[in-house]
């Protein structure tokens, strides 16, 4: 009698040591009975902020929707967003953070220099940052193992402007750039690729407060046929009306990173001929599932009027949820949301195409918008 009860005991023991592991392990990878908590790190005030902040809110309106119906598998995704205002040392020690508080994954950070800072924390872990907005291409190469990424990198977009340039005839290329991270980010990139494809970069020149004038009186000595300009929204807006009003008449271009509607909304109808990349659909084309169901759920949600970084959040949230939707039944687990996550082969959601089979990065989309005289974007 005494060894069975003893037996009992153990085994009692055994159980609840073994529950204790396994809610340490769930606590660890942010995992709970109820919810599911991932972590970003953003620029909601700050450089960047009308980007990063922009995104977050399209991120937050679907996993709204999602948790307004019950979540996945009974788990709310907690969303737990911190501010890094465009450094990347706050974006470190955010990461530090976050890791500590145990999230099951990164999610959405903007800026490839924030992306830099953070990857060391999480480098030899099984901790996945997905869908950052930040291009440079080094992350979608073999030192990034655990970046998975939507939006393909600058050399796509210089390979598209490159390509859209040749059409009309312009060769000679001049480039104004600001000298922050993300924009050195994607000039590395435009003066790696576009030389390649056979552009000429006759001018390359920096933009900086107070003396963006000097800088685009030397663009256009050069003589350039095409200028492409890499910076923010408001610095971008002022070297194209100061390349206007000075008589420039050739194409000009911007990356992503410039705000296609941001720079349309600075610039009016001075943006006439204005051709800036976007790697989502356009934000308004209601033709596509994926962008119907933001522009209801932002009309809802009192979240303003949509733009491509709203949209390219509200997709980003939407390809997590899918993948978490995919795991086999059981308590999710870093390594079966990878699993998922790779097995994404060529999936429609909400008409927008992912594929990460074998691939790092979903889409290949990358497209051309033009501002019009009236200072709307057009396909």
């Amino acid at each position: 009698m005494r060894t069975i009860q003893f037996l009992t005991r153990l085994v009692m023991v055994a159980a609840l040591a073994a529950s204790g592991t396994a809610a340490h392990a769930q606590a660890v990878e942010g995992v709970s009975r109820t919810s599911i908590v991932v972590g970003q790190s953003v620029a909601l005030t700050g450089p960047g902020s009308s980007l990063g902040s922009a995104f977050h809110k399209g991120a937050k309106l679907y996993f709204d929707r999602v948790n307004a119906g019950g979540g996945v598998g009974g788990r709310k995704i907690e969303l737990v967003t911190l501010d890094d205002r465009g450094n990347p040392q706050t974006t470190a020690a955010n990461t530090k953070q976050l890791l500590d508080q145990g999230v099951f994954a990164l999610f959405g950070y903007y800026g490839s220099p924030q992306v830099t800072a953070a990857y060391p924390l999480i480098k030899d872990t099984e901790i996945m940052l997905f869908a950052p907005m930040a291009a440079a291409d080094e992350f979608r190469g073999a030192l990034y193992t655990n970046v998975y990424s939507l939006r393909p990198g600058y050399a796509e977009e210089a390979a598209a402007i490159t390509r859209h340039a040749e059409t009309l005839g312009a060769r000679k290329l001049g480039i104004l750039h600001e000298s922050d991270g993300e924009s050195m980010a994607a000039l590395d990139s435009a003066t790696r690729t576009m030389p390649s494809m056979g552009a000429n970069v006759v001018v390359n020149a920096p933009l900086r407060s107070g003396s963006i004038a000097n800088s685009v009186d030397k663009a256009i000595a050069a003589k350039p046929e095409s200028i492409l300009v890499i910076g923010s929204a408001s610095t971008a807006a002022s070297a194209v009306r100061d390349l206007r009003a000075k008589g420039f008449r050739g194409p000009i271009y911007g990356f992503s990173n410039t705000g296609e509607s941001l720079l349309a909304e600075e610039l009016g109808p001075a943006g006439a001929g204005v051709v800036v990349v976007r790697v989502v659909p356009k934000s308004d084309s209601a033709k596509v599932p994926v962008v119907r169901d933001l522009i209801a759920d932002a009309q809802a949600g009192q979240a303003g009027k949509p733009n491509v970084y709203m949209l390219e959040g509200y997709i980003a949230a939407r390809v997590f949820t899918e993948a978490l939707r995919r795991i086999p039944k059981g308590d999710p687990t870093r390594a079966k949301f990878r699993a998922a996550i790779q097995a994404l082969d060529d999936v429609s959601v909400g008409g927008f195409r992912v594929h990460f089979a074998e691939e790092r990065v979903a889409s290949k989309m990358v497209e051309l918008s033009l501002i019009d005289s009236q200072g709307r974007v057009r396909e």
